[in-house]
C-alpha cells in the first residue's frame, strides 16, 4: 500500500467515525490516526483571547481566523487541525471539505498539558511539509510562545529556518500582526487538558 492509499482509507475511516466524548476529531499523520482530548476550556479560553486579536487586526484584510477547521494535504496524507489557523477569506467561503495548507498563512497551537510532544513534534514536523509560512505555539504550561517561519530543507527534510521565543507579557511579532500575551493566562494546578 501507498502512503496515498493508506490515508484516503484513514479518511473515510475517520468520516465515518462517532466521536466519543471526550475525544476531539481525529487527525491525520504519517499512517496513522490521532486521537485527542477535547480542548479544555482553559486551553479554549487562550485560544479565543489569540483569535479576537487576530480578528481586529485581519479586518479588511481579505484574511480570516478560523477554528479548529481540517487542514489537509491529501498529497502527503496529512490531516491537522489547528486551534487557529488564517486563511484568505475566500477559502472560507469554499464548499471543499478541508482547508489547502498553501492557503494559509499563519497556524496558531495552543499546548495541551497531556499531549505537547504533537504540538512540538508532530505539528513541528509537518507544518512545513505543507508549507504553512508562520506557525506560533503558545505554551500556557509555563508561559512562553514560539514562533517559526522560514519554509526551508534541513537534511533533506522541510523545516522552518527560524525560531523566535517569547515569555507572557510580551508582545509576539508574526508578519504585521502582534499578538499581546499578557492576558494569556496559564494553566493552573487543577488544568488536566
Amino acid at each position: 500500500m501507498t502512503e496515498q492509499s493508506i490515508y484516503r482509507h484513514l479518511r473515510e475511516y475517520r468520516d465515518t467515525f462517532d466521536k466519543p466524548a471526550p475525544l476531539a476529531w481525529p487527525e491525520i499523520s504519517h499512517g496513522q490516526l490521532l486521537m485527542m482530548m477535547s480542548p479544555a476550556l482553559h486551553h479554549q479560553r487562550v485560544a479565543h483571547r489569540v483569535r479576537v486579536q487576530l480578528d481586529a487586526q485581519l479586518s479588511g484584510t481579505g484574511l480570516v481566523a478560523m477554528t479548529e477547521t481540517d487542514v489537509e494535504d491529501v498529497a502527503l496524507g496529512i490531516l491537522r487541525i489547528p486551534d487557529i489557523v488564517v486563511i484568505d477569506e475566500d477559502m472560507a467561503d469554499a464548499e471543499a471539505e478541508a482547508i489547502d495548507p498553501r492557503r494559509s498563512h499563519l497556524v496558531v497551537e495552543i499546548v495541551s498539558r497531556s499531549n505537547p510532544e504533537n504540538d512540538y513534534e508532530g505539528k513541528l514536523r509537518d507544518y512545513p511539509a505543507m508549507g504553512i509560512p508562520h506557525y506560533l505555539i503558545i505554551d500556557p504550561r509555563d508561559g512562553t510562545a514560539l514562533h517559526y517561519w522560514g519554509l526551508a530543507v534541513q537534511n533533506g527534510v522541510p523545516a522552518y529556518d527560524n525560531r523566535q521565543r517569547y515569555t507572557f507579557g510580551e508582545t509576539v511579532t508574526v508578519g504585521d500582526w502582534k499578538i499581546e500575551t499578557a492576558d494569556l493566562p496559564l494553566y493552573t494546578q487543577s488544568t488536566t487538558r
